[in-house]
């Protein structure tokens, strides 16, 4: 399968990366955000950074993140859309779905849906049963519950009432992909636009038709691709990508060493250096062998793309003079 054209009717067109503020990027995060410049830039469209802040944010997080891609050399088009500051748009959307009966309140808490999912289904039916990630349990509440509930000064999310079990998406390495729709939160008992719905808007505002991430948000591709159908927008053609992970499988973290470019840098290397690692792990160049993102993108082929994580150990993290063998592939 072939990375897709753009279209031709679309002339904004775009990719982004969409980091969330949390904290520093990790060599795992820059590596997805240069394969997601590479596909963007390799199909003629436009690189949008965009920053998903509303959940945790750290401080300076978010300028440290910037500076970063920016060293890579990884470019960005137009304005960085910050997701904080567009409440409003997210509630027009909202309301649109309220306003088509396609949504519910929800009074439940994480216990009581921890609770609720685990237990025994009937249905010996797979997709029924993956589709009660959410049980339902407040789906066909009656007004006087509800009232019930506000009395009781329980606060309440907006969840999505879904028709479907299951949704059908392409990706670009994993061919078409069918996963489970639940009824996903669209507004969090806090009033703040849950995730799902906020990606949806924002990739639909911007001209976003291509989504380049980490393949562990594959299973969320399909509730975001039928959400969108729901609110009258194009689904992305989507590129979910392996991570790089630690030597004992999990995702990268503080405790695996010096994994930012901050810290790498601080142990002598450049960001160049880091480039050349990245690109590397992709099998985009030699180790060793000197790297920019315009030399790359002529080198790129999405179908030769390793498809397992990158294990990342402490010597993977070195600069090699160019033909020594290295944990890499050649």
């Amino acid at each position: 399968m072939s990375t897709p054209p753009v279209p031709a009717s679309v002339p904004s067109a775009a990719g982004r990366f969409a980091p969330s503020p949390s904290g520093d990027l990790h060599v795992g995060n820059l590596r997805t955000a240069l394969l997601a410049w590479l596909f963007a830039r390799s199909t003629g469209r436009r690189f949008l950074v965009r920053l998903e802040d509303l959940d945790r944010v750290a401080a300076g997080a978010a300028e440290r993140q910037l500076a970063d891609l920016a060293a890579l050399g990884l470019d960005h088009d137009g304005a960085v859309l910050v997701q904080s500051e567009r409440t409003a748009v997210y509630d027009q959307a909202i309301g649109k779905l309220v306003a088509d009966g396609q949504t519910y309140e929800c009074f439940c808490t994480r216990r009581e849906i921890r609770e609720a999912a685990s237990a025994p289904h009937p249905s010996a039916d797979p997709a029924a049963v993956a589709a009660q990630l959410y049980p339902g349990t407040c789906r066909e509440l009656t007004p006087d519950q509800i009232a019930e509930r506000r009395a009781q000064g329980r606060p309440s999310a907006l969840r999505l009432r879904a028709d479907v079990r299951t949704w059908t998406v392409i990706d670009v390495l994993h061919g078409e992909y069918t996963g489970v729709v639940d009824d996903l939160v669209l507004r969090r008992n806090d009033g703040v636009a849950a995730y799902n719905l906020a990606v949806v808007v924002d990739d639909a505002a911007q001209g976003v038709d291509q989504v380049v991430r980490g393949d562990d948000l594959l299973a969320s591709a399909p509730r975001q691709a039928y959400l969108a159908a729901l609110l009258g927008v194009p689904a992305p053609v989507y590129a979910h990508v392996p991570l790089a992970l630690n030597t004992a499988g999990q995702r990268l973290a503080k405790r695996d060493g010096a994994v930012t470019l901050a810290e790498l840098v601080d142990q002598g290397l450049t960001p160049t250096d880091v480039l050349g690692i990245l690109a590397t792990s992709l099998g985009l160049a030699a180790v060793g062998e000197p790297a920019t993102p315009d030399a790359l993108l002529e080198k790129f082929d999405p179908q030769q793309l390793p498809r397992e994580p990158w294990i990342v150990r402490p010597d993977d993290l070195v600069v090699r003079p160019p033909g020594e063998r290295g944990s890499f592939p050649p």
